[in-house]
């Protein structure tokens, strides 16, 4: 009898310049049954996302050679990855421009190793979801193409570049073009956990949407939450 295929361990890079701190997580991941790299500063940290090809980044905002924000943009637009984002400071503009850039999620130091892991198990449990997408068919409406199989966006034929998490926001509320959904059905349905920053996350990966397909992309309905599409005469 042959022997039972194993999966592959997911792969999971921390990108961290406090030893101590990498070094706790990565041990932590391991016992959890992740394969686990350290990098220490920026450009390290963007070489080992090049050759690693990981399943989830945990990167830190403040790092040595390149902040945090410039490694997730370059890793983002190399090989587009679920991003877990830790920062010693929880301003409203440091969470703004940190989801701007592309992080899924975002943690405050000091935080626990499990409230962490949860957090990995959940971005990978919808990064494995996503990846198992039954509907094949091509999305278009108007000079917008959204094709959940190979998980591209077209606008006017060239093609857009969204993160992970933009581009699942945009299929949810693509696949209910007359139904308004809330922020909390959002955070449910496409993180599929309770984010800390809740509304903010769910806002700030709107405007990203916006800016890269245009306004009409996704409407806002005041006082209840967003829809796909202009409003309807």
């Amino acid at each position: 009898m042959a022997p039972p295929v194993v999966a592959p361990a997911r792969t999971v890079l921390v990108i961290e310049d406090e030893t101590s701190i990498a070094n706790a997580v990565a041990a932590r991941l391991r016992s959890e049954g992740y394969a686990a790299s350290i990098a220490t500063d920026g450009p390290q940290g963007v070489a080992a996302c090049e050759e690693l090809r990981p399943d989830l980044v945990i990167l830190d905002l403040m790092l040595p050679g390149l902040d945090g924000l410039e490694v997730c943009r370059r890793i983002q637009a190399e090989h587009p990855v679920p991003v877990l984002m830790l920062t010693a400071r929880d301003t409203e503009s440091d969470l703004v421009v940190g989801l701007g850039t592309g992080a899924d999620d975002y943690m405050t130091k000091p935080f626990s190793t499990r409230e962490l892991v949860a957090r990995v198990h959940a971005l990978i449990r919808r990064a494995e979801r996503s990846s198992q997408e039954f509907e094949s068919r091509p999305l278009r409406v108007g000079t917008l193409e959204i094709d959940p199989a190979s998980r591209r966006v077209r606008l006017h034929g060239e093609s857009v570049h969204l993160t992970p998490t933009e581009f699942d926001v945009l299929l949810h509320l693509a696949r209910r073009p007359d139904a308004v959904v809330t922020r909390e059905q959002l955070l449910t349905e496409v993180w599929g956990y309770e984010v800390p920053s809740g509304e903010r996350t769910v806002d700030s990966h709107v405007r990203a949407l916006r800016r890269k397909l245009g306004d009409e992309v996704v409407r806002t309905v005041h006082g209840v939450g967003y829809a796909f599409g202009p409003e309807r005469p």
